[in-house]
């Protein structure tokens, strides 16, 4: 069994969506990524539950949450501010791998970039803080694994 790190886990990125056939941009300068998948849930409690109340999962939701250093000529950059203030989708795909190595699996999904918050300390780095979470699309987001050719 082998155990990942943050370091060899990868965000692509591509303008156009991850329909047909994506041409992916690998972005080398996210920090502190964090993927949280989170179910939409509905009461399905019933007479027969014995007494306890029962959830379904409904739907899925997830969040995708990172920082990137400020920097005017990264194309990342420049395509989640194009997204965000466009109001308009980014494809991402969350990997643990090369988006083209056999095995390797994320989340990929056309994204709606919610947050875009610049942080300015007055001692420190300037960076962006992004969340990305599902975008109105004919795509729907999937888990993908990578399978061998």
């Amino acid at each position: 069994m082998s155990v990942k790190y943050g370091h060899e886990m990868k965000l692509y990125w591509c303008a156009a969506g991850i329909g047909g056939t994506p041409t992916w941009s690998l972005s080398n300068r996210v920090r502190n990524l964090k993927l949280t998948p989170d179910p939409v849930t509905v009461d399905a409690s019933t007479r027969g539950g014995g007494a306890w109340k029962q959830t379904a999962v409904a739907m899925h939701d997830a969040t995708v949450d990172f920082d990137l250093p400020w920097d005017a000529e990264d194309e990342t950059l420049q395509a989640l501010k194009a997204a965000y203030f466009g109001r308009t989708t980014i494809g991402v795909a969350v990997m643990d791998g090369a988006i083209d190595e056999e095995g390797s699996e994320g989340l990929w999904m056309d994204a709606a970039v919610v947050k875009f918050e610049r942080d300015e300390p007055l001692e420190g780095e300037v960076t962006v803080a992004v969340s990305l979470k599902p975008g109105v699309s004919e795509n729907a987001p999937e888990w993908k694994v990578i399978a061998g050719s």
